[in-house]
């Protein structure tokens, strides 16, 4: 996928260490104090969001689909994220037992409700990359540029699975060579079908250079919202609000139907999907309907500082964004742990 902001400036390593690759939810709203459940504020260490779920559904006596959560964090890393279960009747679980599996339970508040999937405001990184030999005047360059302008809102490879098997599947589905998937196992198909039609948009648009700029015929979202509307001519007053990132042109999670966007923006879309044939059919008859992510990805409080052994960011990042998006408009990388959740944002 291309890059918006130049080249990579060099190259380092990721993971490490799981403390190399810290991530903080941020929930976006207080735990109630009171109710049928409780809100559990865990912070793991090289595990993963699945296996945590079910070792503390197993420690509290529920079945694993009571316990809720918001979204999935990375394996190898420090992460913090809530999670939810019924409130115990007859006692306080023993939260300690986890901690040598690497689950801390560091406080427990009671709340109304079940914790459900993307209920989040987002999410704090802290990485630290090694051996990364950057200068420092570039860096500072280009982290300006990113503040300014924020990056390609890609999704990560993690959404297309071990080397893009979820696309495969995807595809065989919509061709009928697969029947009868499982409910979580079709949910990641089509979800990784929608992403990489989005990425192609997107893509097109980062190497036509107007990523970040409203269109005749886009669809504008605005900023820090769910919502968008269709922007038929541009005006001065939408360009200025594209410069200050109040306003993002957005691309097509597919679905029933025809996407909202006209003219030379819908000429693009119908163009990407007509390289991908059973795919908008596909994702039709399996209910999808049609919705909009921004193409772009603010990253206002980016900042760096060297660190022994390399170089640290810090960044916050909405719900369903990558760090992914972040580091690779700065530079390349290898792991230095295998990753095996599947998500470096939560999405």
């Amino acid at each position: 996928m291309p890059r918006a902001h130049g080249l990579p400036l060099g190259s380092g390593r990721l993971r490490v260490e799981p403390a190399d690759f810290v991530v903080d939810e941020q929930l976006g709203f207080a735990p109630d104090g009171e109710g049928d459940h409780l809100l559990l504020w865990v912070r793991k260490t090289d595990t993963n969001t699945e296996w945590a779920a079910r070792r503390l559904a197993e420690v509290s006596g529920i079945a694993q689909k009571d316990l809720g959560y918001a979204g999935l964090k990375d394996r190898r890393a420090v992460t913090s994220q809530w999670f939810s279960l019924p409130r115990p009747r007859d006692r306080e679980p023993d939260w300690s037992v986890l901690a040598a599996e690497g689950i801390e339970v560091l406080a427990v508040h009671a709340h109304r409700r079940k914790l459900r999937r993307g209920s989040l405001a987002g999410n704090r990184f802290r990485i630290l990359v090694r051996e990364w030999a950057v200068d420092r005047d570039l860096l500072a360059d280009r982290s300006a540029a990113i503040r300014l302008k924020g990056v390609p809102n890609y999704f990560g490879e993690q959404r297309f699975g071990r080397d893009g098997a979820n696309l495969a599947r995807a595809d065989a589905l919509f061709h009928g060579a697969i029947r009868r998937p499982s409910r979580h196992q079709q949910g990641l198909w089509l979800s990784a079908a929608r992403s990489q039609i989005f990425n192609d948009v997107l893509a097109a648009r980062v190497q036509r250079g107007d990523w970040d700029q409203p269109l005749p015929g886009d669809c504008l979202n605005l900023a820090g919202s769910h919502s968008f509307f269709p922007a038929e001519a541009i005006d001065a007053t939408l360009i200025e609000r594209c410069v200050r990132l109040d306003l993002h042109p957005t691309g097509p999670l597919w679905g029933r139907g025809d996407p909202p966007t006209s003219g030379a923006v819908r000429t693009l879309e119908d163009a990407v999907v007509a390289g991908l044939p059973g795919w908008p059919a596909g994702l039709a008859r399996f209910g999808l309907e049609q919705e909009r992510r921004a193409l772009r990805l603010p990253v206002p409080d980016l900042a760096w500082a060297q660190a022994e052994g390399g170089c640290e960011l810090t960044f916050q990042l909405p719900a369903g964004a990558y760090a992914t998006a972040v580091l690779r408009e700065l530079l390349e990388w290898t792991q230095g742990g295998e990753d095996e959740s599947g998500s470096c944002a939560l999405s």
